[in-house]
């Protein structure tokens, strides 16, 4: 959570004469309440001294999440700065003054809420600030539309600006996100978004990456990245609506439906947004829907699925999607999929459904009504579909869905098989792999309950059956268990001139064999070993590259630099230790799982100057702190349950328990993932070697 500071600088005097040190009140009160509330703190002194004042004010003013402002003295640089922070956001400005001869107060000012601090030691005020920033904050949690800016509560249709939109996000940040979305490289998506945190940009840095995560479904990183921007600003729409619809894929109903709730109470909503969001409550109903009827006997499910009320509240949630913005084809289409189904069950069930109405004629006449009022549905989802072929700014993913519901609307609405399973045919070509499970899903609920069967055989040659639902009683097929995906950290073999042993060149032997153990124990678990992730560095990366090889478990190799200064930093233990690493780094070549995080081919000295230029300005960062974390989340992409949130991932580490190898080290690992609640297996050093 981001903060800014409002205040004088210096010691200054008021209208008595009396001297008021700002800096000291900085120190000793706005600082330490700003810690404990987690909020990093600025001040206008940082852009003072970087000479762009302007510009960087501005952006901070907007950006952060608590403004603080010190209104003891008159002071015209903190009024003119409290007024921007008041016109461009409408909450989160805390506004100070000492308890003993402060200036008067402002005219503007007068009726609003001042928290007071003791002038003579602001030390004895820190608690008391701190509730009130904690209160700040609880109101705008609980209260989407609660504001305590003068000029958003005197002008309610003022709408406030989106922060983010202020934030240029650097070019080559937006080239790595881009490559690894086009490559699907989940792991190195929430590594971007791990980095952004505390960035200037980071707001802008984290949707960005969260859209990526988004688009290739993603699901464990995407929710990460979307739930932090959500806790720094609660309100957001674009966080809450995407979470909507995580949330649903992850079976998390109730999850679903809080942050579609967050989003509709946001008056700021666009006609657009609105629409989005009635759609994904639309789908969390169809959801509920589906539960009714598919756990029932395979001669119970339609009755079941007519008589759900589910059926006709998810069919009128779609519809006043589509009544909201006419653009929105996609809550169009699956309103009247609803509807089709629905009069199609009636068809199949004439008495459930008169048992719905007062009268058997009053059943005909609703039935007549909605056959009516599916081809003007029709008639207009079609508009709305070719509408998206003739606009100029469409890009392809908006062509690839279009495509994809031309078809589905063809497969509900016309009896033509070989041209439906064709535009499906078409329409796929270029889909991600979750678009064609999408439409398996949607055309299965046709199969299973016996409705719009038409086209359905011709079209499962293109796009594949679904599989049956299992019958009441018969437990679904076994699922096989998620192989578990082990990472490696270990010390190289000691350098010549090492004066404390961690890892003695006469212990190779003994490393080796308890590495193969500790792996044997990991494939013994019943679970099995799917991938093992390390770097090559001559000692322990390279030893449990060399077991997993021999034990056949498929290994992936993570090297922080190209091959060629890899091997002048991170193999020194002699040209035999050199010779395997070629070897090793030749064979993952060949099978395509080999990568490498730095393209930077210059030899430096500094290892900063391997880091993206982007991440350079992040304290304490260096390329090998960032290789750990860049090989970790890659691992955590590949084990990672994104239901349940089991890491499902085991840390093999060879390590003497020290703290002394820093940022990027076997112990600074080692931290991170304890801290993702995986699975660590320790071989200490100092028992194993008998140091």
């Amino acid at each position: 959570m981001r903060a800014f500071i409002i205040r004088p600088f210096g010691t200054k005097k008021d209208l008595k004469g009396n001297d008021l040190d700002f800096n000291k009140v900085s120190e000793d009160l706005i600082g330490p309440a700003l810690a404990k509330v987690a909020a990093d703190g600025r001040e206008t002194l940082d852009i003072t001294e970087s000479g762009n004042i302007r510009f960087d004010m501005f952006r901070r003013l907007l950006m952060a999440d608590l403004a603080v402002a010190d209104l003891s003295v008159s002071n015209t640089n903190v009024f003119y700065e409290l007024g921007i922070r008041h016109a461009l956001r409408d909450h989160g400005t805390v506004m100070i003054r000492c308890d003993v001869d402060p200036d008067p107060f402002p005219f503007d000012l007068q009726t609003d809420r001042y928290f007071t601090y003791k002038r003579s030691n602001p030390k004895e005020s820190v608690d008391g600030l701190v509730d009130t920033l904690r209160s700040t904050l609880a109101k705008a949690q609980k209260d989407f539309n609660a504001k305590d800016s003068p000029v958003f509560t005197s002008l309610p249709n003022l709408k406030e600006p989106e922060a983010f939109q202020f934030m240029a996000v650097p070019q080559d940040f937006g080239e790595d996100v881009e490559k690894a979305a086009a490559d699907k490289q989940a792991g190195d998506l929430a590594l971007y978004s791990y980095e952004v945190k505390g960035l200037e940009w980071e707001s802008a840095g984290a949707r960005l990456v969260g859209k990526a995560q988004f688009d290739i479904n993603a699901l464990a990183g995407a929710k990460v990245t979307w739930e932090y921007i959500r806790e720094s600003e609660p309100r957001d729409l674009d966080a809450n609506i995407c979470l909507g619809t995580i949330y649903q894929r992850l079976g998390d109903l109730t999850a679903s439906a809080q942050a579609l709730e967050r989003a509709a109470a946001n008056k700021a909503m666009t006609s657009e947004k609105r629409a989005e969001t009635y759609a994904l409550v639309g789908r969390n109903i169809k959801t509920q829907w589906r539960s009714d009827w598919e756990s029932k006997p395979a001669n119970d499910r339609v009755e079941a699925a007519l008589s759900s009320p589910y059926l006709a509240e998810s069919f009128e949630k779609y519809e006043s999607a589509f009544r909201e913005q006419l653009n929105h084809y996609y809550s169009g289409l699956n309103a009247l999929a609803m509807l089709q189904i629905m009069i199609g069950l009636a068809k199949l069930n004439p008495d459930v459904w008169n048992q719905q109405f007062d009268s058997d004629k009053k059943a005909a006449i609703a039935l007549e009504d909605h056959e009516e009022h599916a081809l003007n549905l029709r008639a207009a989802v079609q508009v709305s579909l070719d509408a998206v072929f003739n606009r100029p700014d469409r890009n392809s993913d908006d062509t690839t869905w279009a495509e994809i519901s031309k078809a589905d609307l063809a497969c509900i609405t016309k009896n033509d098989p070989g041209r439906v399973a064709s535009a499906y045919k078409k329409a796929l070509a270029a889909a991600p792999d979750f678009a064609r499970d999408s439409v398996r899903k949607q055309l299965a609920i046709y199969r299973d309950l016996g409705v719009l069967t038409a086209n359905l055989t011709e079209v499962f040659k293109v796009v594949g059956e679904p599989a049956a639902l299992p019958e009441p009683g018969v437990p679904p097929p076994a699922q096989p268990a998620r192989k578990r995906v082990l990472v490696f950290a270990g010390h190289m073999i000691d350098a010549a001139d090492r004066k404390e042993p961690r890892f003695p060149a006469d212990k190779e032997a003994v490393a080796r064999e308890e590495i193969k153990q500790r792996v044997l124990k990991e494939m013994n678990t019943g679970l099995g070993v799917a991938a093992a992730y390390a770097g090559g560095a001559s000692g322990g990366d390279i030893l449990f590259q060399e077991v997993c090889a021999e034990l056949g478990i498929e290994t992936r190799l993570y090297l922080a630099v190209e091959p060629q200064i890899y091997v002048t930093k991170s193999v020194k233990a002699g040209p035999s230790w050199v010779q395997r690493f070629w070897d090793l780094y030749n064979a993952h070549f060949a099978r395509k799982q080999v990568r490498v995080l730095s393209k930077n081919a210059n030899q430096v000295n500094d290892d900063v100057e391997y880091l993206p230029v982007w991440v350079r300005d992040k304290a304490g960062y260096n390329i090998w702190q960032r290789n750990n974390l860049w090989m970790l989340f890659n691992a955590l992409a590949e084990g990672c349950d994104a239901k349940t949130g089991d890491p499902n991932l085991t840390l093999i580490a060879l390590w003497d328990g020290a703290e002394g190898d820093g940022p990027g080290g076997t112990g600074d690992l080692v931290d991170k993932v304890g801290k993702l609640g995986a699975r660590c297996e320790i071989m200490k050093t100092k028992e194993l070697f008998g140091l």
